[in-house]
């Protein structure tokens, strides 16, 4: 029988302590090391996107900074990192933090039909994933009929426009 989940349930995730290895590689040393981190919570990644919002890398620095317990590094020394040793770091995070794909779940949603459609309207148009978030689901459906249908199209329609 599934037991009924307490909020000291729910909660106790975002304190569990994971150890990562990190590779004599990606160290540049002779041995491999341990680094402590914990899971990012829904108010720290809501944060994070806040201050980051464009820029991708600083993004990622900044997930990292928050996960790591143990040695605690700044956001300056985060920053420095090597470029592989961050990201082994952050594909850690996601995975402890709920946040990563395993390749079912990215099978699913590159078979999702939405994702599909986007991606059509993305490589038709030119549009960023930004721009395709801002259409509402009609206008998708809209702009793909008229490209089953090879209509004229307008030359680079603007996302943001209410068309329906």
């Amino acid at each position: 029988m599934t037991k009924q989940l307490s909020t000291d349930d729910l909660l106790a995730g975002a304190q569990a302590l994971h150890r990562v290895e990190v590779s004599a590689a990606l160290l540049g040393a002779a041995a491999p090391g341990v680094v402590t981190l914990k899971p990012l919570t829904a108010g720290a990644v809501q944060r994070v996107a806040q201050a980051a919002r464009e820029e991708r890398v600083l993004a990622s620095v900044l997930m990292v900074q928050q996960a790591l317990v143990e040695p605690r590094l700044t956001v300056d020394q985060v920053g420095a990192l090597s470029a592989g040793l961050l990201q082994h770091l952050l594909a850690e995070v996601n995975r402890i933090s709920g946040l990563a794909l395993d390749e079912d779940d990215l099978e699913q949603a590159i078979r999702a039909p939405l994702t599909k459609a986007c991606f059509v309207l993305a490589r038709e148009f030119g549009w960023t994933p930004g721009d395709c978030s801002a259409l509402t689901v009609g206008q998708i459906l809209l702009y793909l009929e008229m490209l089953a249908r090879d209509q004229a199209l307008p030359d680079r329609p603007d996302p943001q426009a209410s068309h329906l």
